[in-house]
C-alpha cells in the first residue's frame, strides 16, 4: 500500500491541526515500514532525577502510530486511541532526544493496531515499548 502523506505532508498536518505539541516534535522518516518521530527533548519533558518523564514518552508513542497511521491513510484528524500498553524498560540517556519506531501492523477499517519502540538517540537498546490500537471514524460519503 502506498503512502497518503510524505514527512512533509504530515509534519504540516501536525502544525496546523495539533499546534499545541507540534514544537516538540520533528518527523524524521515515513515510509512502508513505518515511522520515525523525534521528541526534542527539553527542561519541560524531564522529570526529577533529570530523566524524560514517563507522560512525555507516551506523548511520543501515541502521537507516533497516529501519524503512522494517518500516512497510510490520508489526514483523519479524528482517528482516535482507543488502547495502549506501555512497558518502561531502561532510563533514557541524558541529554539526547527519543525517538519512536512506530510500525502499523493492521490496518481495517475502522481499526488500526500498531507498535512502538522507543530509543535514546544513538543507543541501540530500547528505552520503552507501546502497543496501540487506534479507531477510525468511517469515511464520509
Amino acid at each position: 500500500m502506498g503512502l497518503a502523506m510524505d514527512t512533509a505532508a504530515l509534519q504540516a498536518f501536525l502544525a496546523r491541526d495539533f499546534g499545541q505539541v507540534a514544537g516538540d516534535f520533528t518527523v524524521d522518516s515515513v515510509g512502508s515500514e513505518g515511522l520515525v518521530l523525534r521528541l526534542k527533548v527539553t527542561e519541560r519533558h524531564l522529570r526529577p532525577g533529570g530523566t524524560v518523564s514517563g507522560p512525555s514518552l507516551f506523548g511520543l508513542a501515541d502521537v507516533a502510530m497516529y501519524l503512522a497511521i494517518l500516512a497510510r491513510i490520508g489526514p483523519v484528524a479524528l482517528a482516535v486511541t482507543t488502547s495502549c500498553s506501555m512497558d518502561f524498560m531502561r532510563k533514557p540517556a541524558a541529554g539526547r532526544d527519543v525517538l519512536a519506531q512506530a510500525r502499523v501492523l493492521k490496518l481495517g477499517r475502522s481499526l488500526a493496531v500498531g507498535d512502538v519502540f522507543l530509543f535514546s538517540e544513538g543507543v541501540p537498546e530500547p528505552v520503552a515499548r507501546a502497543g496501540l490500537t487506534y479507531s477510525i471514524p468511517p469515511a464520509k460519503t
